[in-house]
């Protein structure tokens, strides 16, 4: 919670600054030129970004008057870059945003990457835990974060099972296959990435997912983001990052061979089959039961928000009707 007001008062520093003119308002002058902005990352690039990688590939963003430059997060983080107005985008969480604007920090989601939750509980299938019962008496890898223990008490609890006897320990960076064969038992992972991975591997995992246990937990993961400043004062310029953003998705969804293609080109060092058959896997997730790309629901962050408050992860309940907007979305 401290990192927050460490943003808030550098928006207090920058509020009164002049900012830069919308992309519309800049080709109206010139028509060659582009505006440049940034979109900062949550972690290292994978397949949860490859819309971002195919409209600056297919020149997307170009288009729509933007020179847009893809950046990691660095020790900053994404959140506070973001809401600090050093990047004009990122790619954020509907749990991240919603304790910054409980904290008064106006972070502001503009679109769900993927429309449901596929994160879930992994682990070795020799290890045998197959439901949240199973989690009692074994070792948990997680990143220290207060919801990771709040998540694995309310699946327990559904079984009647204890999350006190659960051993939480912070893994860090450590790499999930190299954990469980070290230590962990278990780790929270998105199946569209690592468990993909094992499926390469050959190692067979089981998957206790989040929303096979409450649908309070079928929250956005990950989200485009930014801040209300920006909203306020180049609308333009936010409707046309959207705009691009979602035909690369829209790629993605529709060719996802191609669009794997173009994110390998993009970040080399990543393993091909690996983002090929992620690809595969997570093109149908983008979308899958909404109208249209990026779509979200008043619902799905009141109920995700009330599970935090109901489990002590908020101080106050979240106005979830400033915490995220479809205004920005392509008709």
């Amino acid at each position: 919670m401290k990192k927050w007001l460490i943003v808030l008062c550098s928006l207090l520093m920058i509020a009164g600054c002049s900012n830069p003119k919308s992309a519309s308002e800049t080709n109206k002058k010139n028509t060659h030129s582009l505006k440049k902005v940034s979109v900062v990352l949550d972690w290292t690039p994978n397949t949860n970004h490859t819309g971002l990688y195919v409209a600056k590939e297919k020149g997307y963003f170009k288009d729509e008057g933007l020179d847009v430059n893809i950046i990691m997060p660095g020790d900053a983080g994404a959140d506070q870059l973001v809401a600090s107005g050093k990047s004009e985008f990122g790619v954020s969480y509907q749990e991240s945003i919603t304790q910054a604007r409980i904290q008064g920090v106006p972070l502001v989601s503009i679109a769900a990457i993927i429309q449901h939750n596929t994160s879930g509980f992994a682990s070795p299938a020799a290890k045998n835990i197959v439901t949240p019962k199973d989690f009692v008496g074994k070792t948990y890898g997680g990143w220290g974060s207060p919801v990771e223990k709040s998540v694995l008490s309310s699946l327990m609890k559904k079984e009647n099972a204890d999350v006190n006897k659960v051993s939480i320990v912070n893994m860090g960076d450590t790499d999930f296959f190299t954990a469980v064969k070290r230590d962990i038992d278990f780790a929270w992972i998105y199946y569209g990435w690592t468990g993909v991975e094992a499926e390469l591997r050959g190692e067979k995992l089981n998957m206790v997912y989040l929303t096979d246990y409450s649908d309070k937990l079928d929250y956005y993961t990950p989200v485009l983001s930014t801040n209300e400043n920006m909203i306020k004062e180049n609308p333009d310029t936010v409707k046309a990052f959207v705009k691009a953003v979602s035909k690369g998705y829209e790629f993605a969804i529709k060719h996802p061979s191609d669009a794997a293609d173009i994110l390998i080109k993009a970040v080399p060092d990543l393993d091909p089959k690996l983002v090929k058959k992620s690809q595969e896997w997570l093109s149908s997730k983008y979308q899958d039961d909404a109208p249209r790309w990026g779509e979200q629901k008043q619902k799905v962050w009141e109920n995700y928000a009330s599970w935090m408050f109901d489990n002590g992860l908020l101080e106050k309940k979240l106005d979830a009707k400033k915490a995220f907007t479809n205004q920005f979305l392509p008709q």
